[in-house]
């Protein structure tokens, strides 16, 4: 039988049964090139460094994680039920990944405090998406803001010169990201199995559409129908 085709993918398949069974600050290359049956000079061909293997494996947890999310984002449906939907499926991903295998997740947050940039990038991308919904529900009259207020001749020059434009897609994307930090940022795992956590994201997310609705709609939009 012809020796089965090293891949990136197994490579990083063997690298995530190595973490669960040593945790990151045991696991080696030479663990891992081990569980494949190969030299770890192999596994060097295909990352240069140790470093670069685990900021690989930490993508590719980020990216799996989170994989129905652009879809949402992009998605035919109004911007208030696409909004709520993505903040449901953010936060059940979250869940899935914390509940199902505890100490694997315990890993991927050490490999996170080191791969800063993979993360960073990756938040960057998830806050794209929300960009997108705001930025749909603002351009179809589904979302709505009140005008800014204008400077008066009393407000501080550094006041007025403030780049940052509350009624930009992209503040506001960011303005939701923090603001929903509770149901996605690992520092709350604990909190997430708790009892009445889910009602308090619902109430979040009320809050947050509310926030974003109309001033003439009478309904809270993005709510489940009853």
């Amino acid at each position: 039988m012809p020796p089965v085709t090293l891949t990136t993918d197994r490579i990083l398949e063997a690298t995530e049964d190595v973490l669960r069974r040593y945790g990151p600050a045991k696991a080696t290359v030479v663990d891992v090139a081990r569980a494949l049956g190969v030299s770890h000079g192999t596994v060097y061909r295909h990352f240069a460094s140790k470093a670069a293997l685990r900021e690989a494996v930490t993508q590719r947890w980020l990216d799996q994680s989170h994989s129905t999310l652009a879809a949402v984002a992009a998605g035919p449906h109004p911007a208030p039920e696409r909004l709520r939907q993505w903040l449901t499926e953010l936060f059940a991903a979250k869940r899935r990944k914390a509940g199902g295998d505890p100490e694997l997740f315990a890993t991927y947050m050490a490999l996170a405090s080191e791969a800063s940039a993979v993360v960073a990038e990756h938040v960057e991308d998830l806050v794209g998406q929300l960009s997108t919904i705001v930025g749909d529900g603002l351009a179809r009259g589904e979302f709505s803001l009140p005008e800014r207020t204008e400077p008066t001749e009393h407000t501080e020059h550094t006041e007025r010169i403030d780049p940052t434009d509350p009624t930009d897609p992209a503040t506001i994307a960011r303005a939701i990201w923090d603001a929903t930090g509770r149901f996605h940022d690992p520092v709350y795992a604990a909190e997430w199995s708790l009892p009445g956590i889910d009602a308090a994201f619902d109430a979040v997310c009320d809050l947050l559409l509310n926030g974003l609705r109309p001033q003439d709609s009478p309904e809270s939009p993005g709510t489940p129908p009853t």
